[in-house]
């Protein structure tokens, strides 16, 4: 009840698809801080949209959750009532279900493996899965590698992970994987982690170093494993309710100005990785650096099982992972 009385209430304030005076108006939500490497991709996006559009078309972005967390975001798009978002790819798995692929362990090589594949047509397939859904993916962001922090122990190898509760995602692939390497998948959405992981709800998570860092999670958390176990990518999608009531013209500026935000995206990301690794051993993080290979071979049979349980999802990652040859 609380959120569809949110909904109507955004629905009745903000027409997410506004015309005025000539100029037409997206509204794009997402729950980042304005710091955030994607966040000023995001306003990248919307200033070559106006760019390339002489101001047509224009692209209000509105961020730290204003209008909603990830889900009831992409439920919005669904109903019409916001047109575009930025999401996990993890919180996608539900309308788009090939794209559980990101949350299986050690499927990229490398970042250069990792946008291969986001430009690849293969890539660019699994963007559209959730067309059915309403919901148009544009392109993918680049979210780095996961990777294991804890309170109070280490993460050197895969049996130190055992009857931990760390914290994941809401994502089957997730659970999965962490049962996998012996730990106790707990799922918190992201706005309540860093109360969860003071209290003792959870004693460790995993993400990305830019996501540690701007969370202030190293204020709890003093151990940061880089094991690097997989690589979520963030999606930008659209509402195919607006996006099917644009013109060609207004497409064509959309999808140009998204991949040049990605591009730009990837740039902002590196930086802010080099960025949150100083800054996290400045504030008394120790940094570990494990055997991947451990974590690799502890983790691969739920890859191995899918050859039988889910062989279309099995050859999508072999498909991924062939790339690196090409």
């Amino acid at each position: 009840m609380k959120f569809l009385l949110k909904i109507l209430m955004i629905l009745v304030l903000f027409a997410s698809c506004e015309q005025k005076e000539n100029v037409k108006s997206l509204k794009l939500a997402h729950s980042l801080s304005q710091d955030h490497p994607v966040h000023q991709a995001l306003m990248f996006f919307a200033k070559r949209v106006a760019e390339k559009s002489n101001g047509k078309l224009k692209v209000e972005v509105y961020p730290g959750g204003q209008l909603g967390s990830e889900r009831e975001s992409l439920e919005l798009l669904q109903l019409g009532g916001l047109a575009m978002t930025k999401v996990s790819s993890a919180v996608m798995e539900n309308f788009s279900p090939k794209l559980r692929v990101f949350g299986y362990p050690y499927i990229f090589e490398d970042k250069e493996h990792r946008y291969k594949f986001y430009d690849s047509d293969l890539g660019k397939e699994l963007l559209l899965e959730g067309e059915q859904y309403w919901l148009r993916g544009l392109t993918y962001f680049d979210a780095g590698s996961r990777s294991f922090y804890t309170k109070d122990t280490p993460i050197q190898t895969p049996s130190d992970l055992n009857g931990l509760k760390i914290r994941v995602m809401q994502s089957p692939t997730a659970i999965s994987l962490v049962k996998s390497l012996g730990g106790s998948p707990t799922p918190v959405s992201w706005g309540e982690l860093y109360t969860a992981l003071q209290q003792g709800v959870v004693e460790g998570a995993e993400n990305n170093l830019p996501s540690f860092y701007s969370s202030r999670h190293y204020e709890i958390c003093k151990n940061f494993s880089l094991d690097e176990h997989s690589a979520v990518p963030d999606i930008l999608v659209m509402s195919t309710q607006i996006y099917n009531k644009l013109s060609a013209k207004e497409k064509e500026w959309i999808q140009e100005a998204a991949d040049e935000a990605a591009v730009k995206q990837r740039e902002l990301w590196e930086l802010a990785e080099v960025k949150a690794l100083e800054a996290i051993k400045e504030e008394g993080v120790e940094i570990t650096y494990p055997n991947k290979e451990l974590f690799k071979e502890e983790s691969d049979q739920i890859i191995k099982d899918l050859k039988k349980e889910e062989p279309a999802l099995y050859n999508i990652i072999q498909q991924i992972k062939n790339l690196e040859d090409e």
